[in-house]
């Protein structure tokens, strides 16, 4: 479902990476490592066609996403260094926009428990200027347990979890993995998916 065919990136007339093959079906996850600097956002932002590589292509169901990417970005979750979301709204705010954006149901109820079990339980109704960074970044999180989409593509989605909060989502990686959904991840922590995975190293 998610293809890399030769890909190649550089920084300046720094080459980060070339020759990245992989093909990645449902239910399957992908690892990249690789140490700082070696690229792996800048393959993560190639992957959901928010740049472009200086060789190779990406499919998504067997078509070019530098072509249009807009199938894919339909069904893409992607969370990055930039989370997405509105200072001055607050948790549930953010949320229930976010739901207005892609036409999905905001159950209240459902949202709370979820911002609850990241350790937000108090400060849902808070604007986000005031919470942590790593506070936003649940908030971020949140949004791929209430309005999950096929492909999942998240950059270090374990910082600043505790431990309640990093088992919700490892729970909630492996139901999505479980229903045929696909996941790219980069991570300096290790975490243990119960499921069919490929890891890619951008490490020379």
């Amino acid at each position: 479902m998610l293809t890399a065919h030769q890909l190649a990136a550089k920084k300046g007339r720094v080459t980060l990476f070339e020759n990245i093959d992989f093909e990645l079906h449902p239910g399957q996850w992908l690892f990249l490592s690789g140490a700082n600097g070696s690229g792996k956002t800048t393959l993560l932002r190639i992957l959901c066609g928010l740049g472009q590589p200086e060789r190779g292509q990406v499919l998504w169901r067997n078509a070019p996403t530098q072509i249009d990417s807009t199938p894919l970005r339909r069904e893409m979750m992607y969370v990055g260094h930039a989370l997405g979301l509105k200072e001055e709204l607050s948790a549930l705010e953010n949320l229930r926009f976010h739901a207005q954006l892609t036409q999905t149901v905001f159950e209240m109820a459902k949202t709370q428990d979820v911002l609850a079990s990241l350790g937000l339980r108090g400060r849902e109704n808070l604007p986000l200027r005031v919470l942590s960074q790593g506070q936003k970044r649940r908030v971020a999180l949140a949004k791929l347990l209430l309005y999950p989409l096929p492909l999942w593509i998240l950059d270090e989605p374990f910082v600043a979890l505790d431990a309640q909060g990093l088992e919700v989502l490892v729970r909630g990686i492996q139901a999505h993995l479980a229903q045929q959904g696909l996941l790219v991840y980069t991570s300096h922590q290790r975490v243990e998916i119960d499921a069919p995975g490929l890891e890619v190293s951008l490490s020379p």
